[in-house]
């Protein structure tokens, strides 16, 4: 709702590669916020819904359920978890977590492709300097690192080096709302991290993280997606 042009970035991405993305419509929230906030019965209903909505995909040979935002991604693929003792969804649960996977991975495993589209456009066309914050849902809760970077040097552009990288952004789910003032101090140390070789743009791969970081600079934040996007565009 907040970014709706980060889904249609990754969707023309995807097509360009020859990778059809299909809309559940009936999916919503993956029920991270609501377990954030200790609302764990909303949470799971929340879950469930998503299962029903994807499942019948699945079953009609839909190869895997893609996140753009690294936050959902990280509780999607806990939905066995979540769920295990659930007689009617734990072996459902099970399946939607081994067949969720963060678009980054897409591309990886699509990176031949991926370069082939790339050469076609001028070397010129991708060179702004990037400072990249990998989200800790990401590097930490589903262990894909050095994997935006890869990308985008890929793509052509630079990625100046940030210190720290390890660290949270202070966004952190419902953390900047329940605890602002270290959630300040987090994010005025990894935006000062991030800019340290001042970059043009910084990139994400959480909308959380995008909108925090975006709050505390003029420095455009966007989904590293959106520039793949951007590249991948006729002239």
């Amino acid at each position: 709702t907040m970014a709706p042009q980060i889904n249609s970035a990754a969707a023309r991405v995807l097509d360009r590669l020859g990778i059809s993305l299909i809309t559940a419509p009936e999916a919503g929230c993956c029920g991270a916020l609501s377990y954030h906030l200790n609302a764990h019965d909303e949470a799971l209903d929340y879950m469930r819904r998503n299962i029903d909505a994807w499942t019948p995909h699945l079953d009609q040979g839909a190869e895997a359920i893609v996140m753009t935002a690294s936050g959902c991604g990280v509780t999607v693929r806990d939905y066995g978890y979540y769920l295990q003792r659930d007689p009617a969804y734990a072996e459902k649960a099970a399946r939607v977590s081994m067949m969720t996977r963060d678009v980054s991975e897409i591309l990886v495993a699509e990176k031949a492709a991926l370069q082939k589209l790339l050469a076609k456009i001028k070397p010129e066309a991708g060179n702004a300097k990037l400072a990249v914050h990998t989200p800790c849902t990401l590097q930490h809760g589903q262990k894909i690192s050095g994997v935006l970077e890869a990308i985008l040097t890929t793509a052509g552009y630079e990625v100046a080096p940030a210190p720290n990288g390890h660290l949270c952004c202070g966004a952190a789910g419902t953390y900047s709302i329940l605890q602002p003032e270290l959630s300040s101090q987090l994010l005025k140390n990894k935006l000062a991290a991030l800019e340290t070789n001042q970059p043009e743009r910084i990139v994400t791969a959480n909308i959380g993280c995008l909108l925090h970081l975006q709050s505390g600079t003029q420095k455009p934040v966007a989904h590293w997606v959106e520039l793949i996007d951007e590249l991948l565009r006729p002239a």
